[in-house]
């Protein structure tokens, strides 16, 4: 069996043809679609609406994005193509406003931009590219030495809950909290990986499920109210997630339903593993109070997965994309340069000057 980790790549340039080619996670896993995208404002369309997603994934995407949008641009002089690049760069930072991934690949093409100064418009296109692919080979290896880092922990045959998508689909290749299961499936450790479906965009349930069954893991989905009954079963013995933002305090910001989770590893003393690539770590954020948490539109609960409405019509609804994972709650926080512990504020830090 083709591991899903080869033969699937979510993003990817065809410079040729001036386009990013993006696996269409919104209708999975009923259709395996890549949208052919040349505008910006179809780039923009794909993160916002999650045709794109995984805090990596939308890293590559908005690298790719600046240098096609800069790509471009007609204009003659290093100052005016900087004007341009500008322009682009501030419409897709616009998209999503939790992911770090997406600011800090978009502020890293701007650091590349500026130390091309002085070379010509064709020169500083080319370094824009060679940096964008840069960030996607990076992330392929980071999340190989995250899935490394984890797989420390873990132990043959050991039962795996995991909440959203943390998978290849959602990076350039391995995932961050799939990635030691995936490395762990072709070392013959056999987890038995149960999935939350993920409410309300069941990204568990349409993506995770999905590629891991892909993949010839052993996974079973469950709704994301019976995490409790398979933990107390005993059929959990770790927890793995992966996440869009981390504090400086260790707090961390995931799909909606992440901190839950973690209250219930806690209660049964299950240890809780984030798998984080440096990259989402913002030290500049001092705590999960600083984080902003993108609220989306009504119709995601009340009728979008549904053949008719399953709310009255009109109802309130209050639909968050993200909750904050205390940091007492989370036992530790993987990264590609090995594992953090409390006190994160202290340890965190460290990860960097590896």
């Amino acid at each position: 069996m083709e591991k899903i980790t080869e033969v699937i790549q979510s993003v990817r340039l065809d410079d040729i043809n001036d386009m990013l080619i993006l696996l269409d996670q919104t209708v999975l896993p009923n259709q395996k679609v890549f949208l052919e995208l040349k505008e910006m404002k179809d780039v923009w369309d794909a993160i916002y609406h999650l045709r794109v997603r995984g805090a990596p994934a939308i890293g590559i995407a908005a690298a790719y994005g600046v240098y096609l949008g800069t790509k471009k641009s007609e204009a003659d002089t290093y100052e005016e193509l900087y004007a341009d690049f500008l322009k682009v760069k501030e419409y897709l930072a616009s998209s999503r406003p939790t992911a770090v991934n997406l600011f800090w690949a978009l502020d890293r093409m701007d650091k590349r931009f500026k130390q091309e100064e002085g070379k010509s418009v064709a020169e500083v296109k080319l370094a824009l590219k060679e940096e964008a692919e840069l960030i996607r080979e990076e992330d392929e290896q980071v999340c190989k030495s995250i899935g490394e880092h984890a797989l420390t922990l873990l132990k043959p045959g050991m039962g795996i809950l995991t909440h959203c998508n943390a998978g290849t689909i959602a990076t350039a290749r391995y995932g961050t909290a799939l990635a030691p299961i995936y490395l762990g499936q072709e070392q013959g450790y056999d987890f038995k990986v149960f999935a939350d479906e993920t409410r309300p965009l069941l990204q568990g349930a349409r993506l995770t499920a999905w590629e891991l069954k892909q993949a010839g893991v052993d996974v079973t989905l469950i709704c994301d109210n019976m995490a409790s009954i398979v933990m107390k079963e005993g059929k959990i013995q770790a927890v793995l997630v992966g996440c869009d933002r981390v504090a400086a305090n260790g707090d961390t910001a995931n799909k909606i339903g992440t901190s839950g989770v973690a209250i219930l590893a806690k209660h049964y003393n299950i240890p809780f593993y984030v798998c984080a690539p440096l990259s989402t770590v913002d030290l500049e954020c001092q705590t999960g109070e600083d984080i902003h948490i993108e609220l989306r539109p009504s119709e995601e609960i009340t009728s979008k997965w549904y053949g008719e409405p399953m709310a009255p019509e009109d109802v309130q609804t209050y639909n968050p994309a993200f909750d904050v994972t205390d940091h007492e709650f989370i036992t530790g926080i993987v990264t590609e340069n090995g594992i953090a512990y409390a006190p994160f504020s202290e340890s965190l830090p460290k990860m960097f000057k590896k």
